[in-house]
């Protein structure tokens, strides 16, 4: 059976590519706006196995994104992948300090480092060039213990990764769909891989 991908739309005009990754990988996709009104009856493991928290162009800040409340339905039982403002949202909800950056990233491509778990599990290379659309970022700073900075930008230093420590939850600033980001399908095939617990019955701390 293929896990059942539900995509959370916040009127982004590349949704689609993101929504291709998970087809191409054998995935069953639903695409959401998020303030669609049916969206909070499937954040539930009866109907859903993932969880997409989309790019879009923002309200103006991830408080106001709507996107909190998702991730409070959830409340940890289905794995969550965020994709920049997805990615905002996440650090936002858990602790962590958001803040305008001084760089401005509007079509600029980056090389970062990472940790090579999660999305980043079995790459070849601890460093990928990356695609980055944004003007807000996870601060490097005061990060909650239950937080890992996943991975950072080489050339200005700010966080481009973080994940939960004990939830399936993981998120990434930069955009995995972009054709300008390396291994952009592994990525999304590796956090299937790594946080679809649900259907092996067993817990995520138990995989790990």
């Amino acid at each position: 059976m293929p896990y059942r991908v539900i995509v959370v739309d916040a009127y982004d005009s590349f949704v689609h590519i993101l929504v291709s990754y998970f087809e191409q990988l054998g995935c069953k996709v639903t695409v959401l706006r998020k303030d669609d009104p049916g969206l909070l009856a499937l954040i539930d493991p009866l109907y859903s196995d993932i969880i997409v928290l989309g790019p879009g162009p923002g309200p103006g800040h991830p408080s106001q994104s709507g996107y909190d409340i998702i991730l409070n339905k959830n409340s940890g039982r289905l794995p969550v992948l965020g994709v920049c403002l997805g990615h905002q949202a996440i650090g936002l909800y858990y602790g962590c300090i958001i803040e305008y950056a001084k760089n401005l990233m509007h079509g600029k491509t980056s090389l970062i480092k990472h940790d090579g778990q999660g999305c980043y599990v079995s790459l070849n290379s601890r460093t990928l060039k990356v695609m980055r659309y944004h003007s807000i970022i996870v601060a490097n700073k005061d990060i909650p213990s239950h937080m890992a900075v996943t991975s950072y930008s080489i050339d200005d230093n700010y966080i481009m990764g973080l994940r939960h420590q004990h939830l399936p939850i993981e998120s990434v600033q930069f955009h995995p769909e972009s054709i300008a980001t390396e291994c952009g399908l592994d990525l999304i095939k590796n956090f299937i891989t790594t946080y679809t617990f649900n259907k092996k019955g067993c817990k995520y701390e138990e995989l790990h």
